[in-house]
């Protein structure tokens, strides 16, 4: 089993109160694994403010603060594993890993463990992070892309983080013709603000220096008038957009259709439709050319993030007959002392 070491955050950048990236440098004079991109590596905090599982009044187990006897959180190491953000040429040129990162909350709006504490670093202050000395996931592009020639990689939230690593590392390899120029690739990235679109720039300016075959199609769920004016950012929610790409109805609409004829609450499925933000493509996407992206006899859609967005993706991948993968994190643990 791998080695735990202890690394230090080297910058740790808010975008908002909930989204953020990090760089971890390594223990000193031990670099990272080498890896590909869109593997995954485990990471520890030791002071995390800890949860005990309960038994909820319908029976069904929730968590809820593990409290000592002063009434003050219990605190311990949790770990968890994350993909990786940066390309392969980062770590190996600059010494370091990339993180993309929510502050997640529980059911009774609890911050989540080891998220928590990750929004509590300070680069040069309260910096360490643990990690296990593996880099390991088989979702790369090798594995899970292998054979298609249309690749269409759909990133909602902090699932940007594989696909991020994965374009940088494809632009590099093109400074060297290192890609096959036969083969077409497509990221869908959402979220709910331009804000939180993290990494907004440095997609755009791969797509700019066209040095590969990449399409870019960013939207956000709550747009501003100057968000509607911007000629790079679309509306709506990815799966949505992956539907009106496909000219299939929104998620919302076939809910709505579901409900009518189940005899469900109607009203409440109205209302959430009426809410919905309607898909749309930035100004510079032609439709009739992304659906051109979106041959299923030669496409694969790769996706990573919310678990209800991924299982919508999967509907929508198996309604057009596209192959469809997603992302699975595994826990990679220590060896032991």
């Amino acid at each position: 089993m791998a080695e735990k070491k202890t690394g230090r955050t080297a910058t740790f950048e808010r975008l908002s109160p909930v989204l953020a990236t990090f760089r971890l440098q390594p223990e000193g004079g031990s670099p990272f694994p080498d890896y590909k991109a869109g593997q995954y590596i485990a990471l520890s905090r030791a002071d995390c403010r800890l949860t005990r599982r309960v038994t909820g009044p319908d029976g069904k187990p929730d968590y809820a603060p593990d409290l000592d006897e002063s009434g003050e959180p219990k605190r311990g190491t949790v770990t968890h594993s994350y993909s990786i953000a940066s390309a392969p040429w980062e770590t190996r040129e600059l010494g370091h890993l990339e993180f993309y990162i929510v502050l997640e909350m529980g059911e009774h709006e609890y911050p989540g463990r080891l998220t928590e504490s990750f929004f509590r670093m300070e680069p040069g202050l309260d910096d360490h992070v643990g990690y296990v000395n593996r880099i390991v996931g088989d979702f790369t592009l090798d594995k899970r892309a292998a054979g298609a020639r249309n690749v269409v990689m759909v990133g909602t939230g902090t699932g940007l983080a594989p696909f991020v690593g994965m374009v940088k590392e494809l632009d590099s390899q093109a400074r060297t013709g290192g890609v096959d120029p036969g083969v077409r690739y497509t990221l869908f990235h959402a979220n709910r603000t331009a804000e939180e679109l993290a990494y907004h720039r440095e997609l755009m300016a791969v797509e700019d220096a066209g040095r590969f075959d990449f399409c870019y199609v960013a939207t956000v769920s709550r747009p501003t008038a100057a968000d509607r004016e911007d000629p790079r950012l679309g509306t709506g929610r990815a799966n949505n957009v992956l539907r009106h790409a496909f000219e299939f109805p929104v998620r919302e609409e076939e809910e709505l259709a579901e409900v009518e004829a189940s005899g469900g609450d109607v009203a409440a499925a109205r209302r959430a439709l009426e809410r919905a933000v309607r898909p749309g493509l930035p100004a510079r996407v032609s439709l009739s050319a992304l659906r051109e992206r979106l041959d299923p006899a030669t496409g694969v859609i790769l996706t990573c993030g919310n678990p209800s967005s991924m299982a919508d993706i999967k509907r929508i991948a198996e309604r057009a007959g596209i192959r469809y993968e997603k992302e699975d994190w595994k826990v990679v643990l220590p060896a032991r002392a």
